[in-house]
This record gives C-alpha cells, sequence and structure tokens, in this order.
C-alpha cells in the first residue's frame, strides 16, 4: 500500500473511532494522567477526612501506585528520569503507609525509604510536597513560607510585591498554605504515619544561602507591614478573612478550588485551619469535586488533576474538520454546541490586569467557568468559526473571543497562558526551584505562537498590524541560538519551535527570513533515524534540548506540522516522518503513553489520552490537503 492510500486509511480509521467515543453531550472525555502525586493526596486526604466508606478508591489508589514504582524503590515524574523523583517518592511512601494497607517493612517501602535518605530526605522535596508534608505534621513549616505574611493579602495593588502578582494558579495554592503556616497548622489523625525520621536537614551551607537570599524579603515584608496602620491582632484577622474570602469566591459549582484538584487540596487543609469542621458543605462539596476527577484506564483508576474536556473537544472539533468532516455533520453540530455552552461569562482573576474588556474565553475543564486561557479559547475559536458564517450566535460570541484574545498581548509583544503582564521578577530572589515558570505567567512561544496562527488564518487583521509586528519581535529576541525556543505547556523545544513556526507562517513571515530557516534547520537537525522526532521531559529541567532517543507520536507530529508549513512539495524528511508516524500510531505503545504535556517543571509532566489522535489527525490532513494527496 502506497503513502497516500495509508495516510487515506488511518484517517478514515481515526475519524470513525473518534466519532464513536464522542459523548452524548458533544464532547470528548479523555483521561488527563499525571504523576502519582493526585492519587497519593487523595489518599491522604481522604485518611484526613476520615471518610469510613471509601475504602475502595484506597486499594485502587494503592495498587496504582504501587504499579508505578521503579525496580530501584523510587517514583519517577516521567519514565528516562534519571535514578528517581525525591518529591514523587515522598508522595508515594507516605500515602502507601497513610493508606494503612501497605507495611513499612515491606522490601518494595524499604526501597523506597533508603532512596529518600540517599537523596537527601523530606527536606530536599519541592515545594509542594514541603507544604503536603508541613500540613500533615511530618516537617515544621519551612522558613521559605513562614517569613511570607498572610498580611500581604492587605498590600495595596500599587505596591512592589502582592499576592496580585502571582499567576493566579500559583496564588490557588499559596493562599491556603499561608493561613495554614501563619497560623502555624497541622493536623494529624491517630492514623497519621511519622515518617519524621526521614528529615534528614539542610546543610549549614545550604542552610546559609537561603537565609540570606530572603534577608532582602524578610526586610520587605517588615517595612510594609509598619505602614499598615492597625494593631497587629487586628491586621491578621482582617487579612486571614480576605483570603478566606478568597478562596470562596472562587469556589466552582463542583466544589473544587479553581477547578484543579490540588489547589482544592490545599483549600480543604485552609478550611480546617480557619476552624471549618469536616462535615462542613465547602469541604464534603470539595471532596465530592475532586473525586469526580477520577479517571478509569485499562484495569487502573487515578485521579486526574484537571480534566482536559474543553481542550481535547475544541483541538478535536477543529482536527476532524481538516481532516475533512464537513461543519454540518451531526458530531460536529454537538461539539461546538458544546463548546458554545463553554464560553465564559464571568470575570476571574485575569480582569485583575485587563479590566476593561467583556468575558470571552474558554477554560480547560468542563467545570471551569473563570478560569480562561488563550489556549482553550483559540482552540474553540478555530473549532467554531465556519458556524459564524450562518449563526449569529456563533458569530457574537466568536467576536467577544478574539476581542479577549487581542486585549490579553501581553506589552512585550507575546501572550502568556492566563494572566496580562504578570512577570514581576521583584519575586524571583524567593529562593523557590523554577520561579519563573510556576509562579509567573511570562509570555511563551508556545501560546505566542498559536495565538498568531488563530489570528493569521482565521481573523482579517493585516499582516502590516502592530499586533503581529511586536509578537514577531518577541519571537525574534526569544529564539535560542540554535534556532529552536522553548515551549512551556509541552515536552519542549520541539512544541515551542513548531509552534513559532506555525504561528509565524501565518502572518505572512517568509521562508527565507532568518528565524525560520535556522528553525527548520534546527528540527532537521534533530529528526531520529527511524524519522520521526522525541524529546525527553528532561529538556524541561535543563533549559536545553534532550532527546529521548525514540519517537513519540505528538512530537513527531509537531515537527511535520511545522515542516509542511514551510514546504511547497514533501520533501525526503517529510516523507520519511510522514512513515515514522503511522508506524508509531500502528505500534500503539509505550511511546504513544510517554508524557509530553509539562505542568510543573521537574515535577509534573502529563499524558494527554488524547494527544496520540489529535496532533497526528492534525498532521496527516495538513500533508493530505496541502499536497493534495
Amino acid at each position: 500500500m502506497n503513502t497516500v492510500n495509508k495516510i487515506n486509511e488511518k484517517l478514515k480509521d481515526m475519524i470513525s473511532n473518534l466519532l464513536s467515543a464522542q459523548s452524548d453531550n458533544g464532547a470528548w472525555n479523555f483521561c488527563f494522567e499525571g504523576s502519582i502525586m493526585t492519587d497519593a493526596y487523595m489518599i491522604i486526604l481522604i485518611r484526613t477526612l476520615k471518610i469510613k466508606d471509601e475504602e475502595i478508591l484506597i486499594k485502587s489508589l494503592v495498587e496504582r501506585i504501587k504499579s508505578k514504582q521503579a525496580p530501584s524503590g523510587a517514583w519517577k515524574v516521567y519514565p528516562d528520569e534519571d535514578k528517581g523523583n525525591l518529591s514523587a517518592t515522598i508522595e508515594g511512601y507516605f500515602s502507601l503507609l497513610y493508606s494503612g494497607y501497605v507495611a513499612k517493612e515491606a522490601t518494595y517501602m524499604r526501597k523506597a525509604e533508603h532512596f529518600i535518605r540517599e537523596k537527601g530526605g523530606l527536606a530536599k522535596s519541592d515545594w509542594l510536597t514541603k507544604m503536603m508534608l508541613a500540613l500533615t505534621g511530618q516537617i515544621k513549616w519551612p522558613s521559605i513560607i513562614k517569613i511570607i505574611p498572610i498580611e500581604i493579602m492587605l498590600f495595596p495593588k500599587w505596591s512592589p510585591i502582592t499576592i496580585y502578582q502571582l499567576v493566579g494558579y500559583a496564588r490557588a495554592h499559596w493562599l491556603p498554605i499561608l493561613i495554614c503556616s501563619n497560623l502555624n497548622k497541622s493536623f494529624v489523625t491517630p492514623q497519621t504515619p511519622n515518617i519524621s525520621h526521614l528529615q534528614e536537614g539542610l546543610s549549614d551551607s545550604e542552610n546559609e544561602r537561603i537565609l540570606e537570599e530572603m534577608q532582602n524579603l524578610q526586610l520587605y515584608f517588615k517595612n510594609a507591614l509598619k505602614k499598615l496602620s492597625e494593631a497587629p491582632e487586628v491586621l491578621k484577622q482582617k487579612a486571614l478573612s480576605k483570603a478566606e474570602d478568597y478562596i470562596i469566591e472562587r469556589i466552582e459549582e463542583n466544589g473544587t478550588m479553581y477547578s484543579y484538584f490540588s489547589a482544592s487540596f490545599f483549600m480543604v487543609f485552609a478550611l480546617f485551619g480557619l476552624g471549618y469542621d469536616r462535615k462542613h458543605p465547602l469541604i464534603q462539596n470539595a471532596f465530592q469535586g475532586m473525586k469526580s476527577y477520577l479517571c478509569r484506564n485499562a484495569d487502573q483508576v487515578f485521579i486526574q488533576n484537571s480534566p482536559s474536556t474543553v481542550w481535547d473537544t475544541a483541538l478535536l472539533t477543529a482536527a476532524l474538520q481538516q481532516a475533512g468532516v464537513p461543519h454540518q455533520h451531526a458530531s460536529i453540530i454537538n461539539a461546538n454546541n458544546y463548546l458554545f455552552s463553554r464560553q465564559h461569562q464571568k470575570y476571574g482573576d485575569w480582569a485583575i490586569k485587563n479590566p476593561d474588556v467583556t468575558p470571552g474565553g474558554w477554560g480547560f475543564s468542563d467545570i471551569n467557568t473563570f478560569v480562561p486561557d488563550i489556549d482553550d479559547t483559540t482552540a474553540a475559536l478555530r473549532a467554531i468559526t465556519p458556524l459564524t458564517q450562518t449563526n449569529i450566535l456563533y458569530k457574537e460570541a466568536w467576536n467577544k473571543g478574539v476581542e479577549w484574545i487581542l486585549s490579553m498581548q501581553n506589552d512585550d509583544g507575546g501572550w502568556s497562558a492566563f494572566e496580562k503582564n504578570t512577570d514581576n521578577y521583584l519575586l524571583s530572589f524567593i529562593p523557590f526551584k523554577y520561579e519563573d515558570r510556576v509562579l509567573f505567567d511570562p509570555s511563551t512561544a508556545d501560546l505566542t505562537g498559536r495565538t498568531l496562527y488563530f489570528l493569521g488564518e482565521y481573523t482579517t487583521i493585516s499582516m502590516e498590524s502592530e499586533i503581529f509586528q511586536i509578537a514577531k519581535e518577541w519571537f525574534e529576541r526569544n529564539q535560542e541560538v540554535n534556532g529552536s525556543w522553548y515551549g512551556r505547556w509541552g515536552n519542549c523545544y520541539i512544541y515551542g519551535t513548531w509552534a513559532a513556526v506555525t504561528g509565524l507562517k501565518a502572518i505572512g513571515v517568509s521562508n527565507d527570513d532568518p528565524v525560520i530557516r535556522l528553525a527548520v534547520k534546527w528540527l532537521l537537525s534533530i529528526q531520529n533515524e527511524d524519522g520521526g522526532w522525541g524529546e525527553s521531559c528532561a529538556s524541561d529541567i535543563k533549559k536545553r534540548y534532550i532527546p529521548l532517543n525514540q519517537s513519540t507520536p505528538s512530537q513527531t507530529a509537531w515537527a511535520l506540522d511545522a515542516l509542511i508549513t514551510v514546504s511547497e512539495t514533501p520533501t525526503a524528511k517529510i516523507e520519511s516522518g510522514i512513515q515514522a508516524l503511522l508506524s508509531l500510531l500502528e505500534a500503539d505503545d509505550w511511546r504513544s503513553t510517554y508524557p509530553t504535556g509539562a505542568g510543573i517543571p521537574g515535577g509534573y509532566y502529563i499524558h494527554y489520552h488524547s494527544y496520540k489522535y489529535i496532533w497526528p489527525l492534525q498532521a496527516l490532513s495538513h500533508y493530505k490537503n496541502k499536497y493534495d494527496m
């Protein structure tokens, strides 16, 4: 069978499978699979809440966590992680003990304990893990969080450092944690295991370095508090009340905070700290909402941090139309009706720095009503575009979405994921790992590139507009010496470079432009011998391209999509890539489950179960449509 026939057969097969997998409400419900963190935290939460009727769930999560342990005793956050991940291992070890179904003396638990000691103990874990350990009484509240007063809630917005200079998803985690750390609260039940013997500790030089780095921050907070005129206890109560209100105002209909499992986990502990009873409706509703994030895959269950329903549905709807499914098809109409119903009507935290525009974005998950993001919005807008020609309601929704997207362009010319101009690096002197990518929301190549792709291909904005010119300049300033771009929300340089190339081409940048030529040269230089592309999650940590030494379907599709965009005829390299992609889709092995989505650098990577469909479908359709096959 020749290549054209293979592509046609594969497209036909993928389309058929996807249409049959669509839910009655028009959405696609694929799993969003991360590390064991959410599984571990669910066990911890159930035991802390003393819920007696969730033993089946606990046992299922225990089996899932055990199945992910490496022979060394460690847990990893991506398969090729060297040796293992300390924080994931602490979370796995502690939650298994807390479950009550695993003996500390078990061989695999002893191996885990040995790995934790070998890597420096609890004190060397990442910040989120440390916060969980402090909340459950395993360690004292770390000084890095203790020095931040809850009174930061009262600092004026013009202050050099305020809570609103963190991006919303970071703020949604930090505020509950600040409530508990300022109240010095931890929560221990009769069933809570004691793993404080694994605390070990930082070296004297490490402690001295941290204290030195924090001196300026301590001084700032001390002086800022002096300017707040009321008595210290009055100020603290006001700040706690304001923090409590902030949290409650951001609870979604399903009871979760910000629609995230992890933020909701910390919210429950904050509510405990503020005096809420375990049986309080806010806590019970939060638990039920978090439990609803359970996903079944084969014979295992796991907890999603935030189901990717809108993201998957928007991308699949656009990809299916690109693959030839007409927009009048019942499945496409059903999907677009679903997307239409999920456009946001509320003002969220994005409006703090961008108050003068009507809501019009889309969020990531089905339940999300006030945390829109740029990626989901451009994906949804691409999906519904064909309907705007005949349906006034869709046209109005589309216009609101485009207006929102344009208003969210950062002053530097790029686009962030969630909020505008949220890049206050004054806070970067907090000794905090990856603060530039976790605390803030700077412009990134992936967001900027896909936004340009939508605006260039789907709107009538002039190619000479300032919007496009300053975005192109952003790309010129941020291109790596080797021609690639770093992608924040996918792994990693292939992801960023694909988005950059397709975005720049959509706004009329020539193939002869140095930024395009260098990017294409880099993509070709990293093509694997099998014709595909594959990049390790380690790239995200080391901030340079690290090959996986195997090809993955989504990364191969990204690279192919970029190369097809710049090539008027199918080159030998593209043909080799197409063959590799078709082969990968037939194999359907571990390369299809390798995490190519990014969450927390070094701490959380995502296997989107939808990605083996979305991106290959898009790349194969692009190849077929462009080369008239």
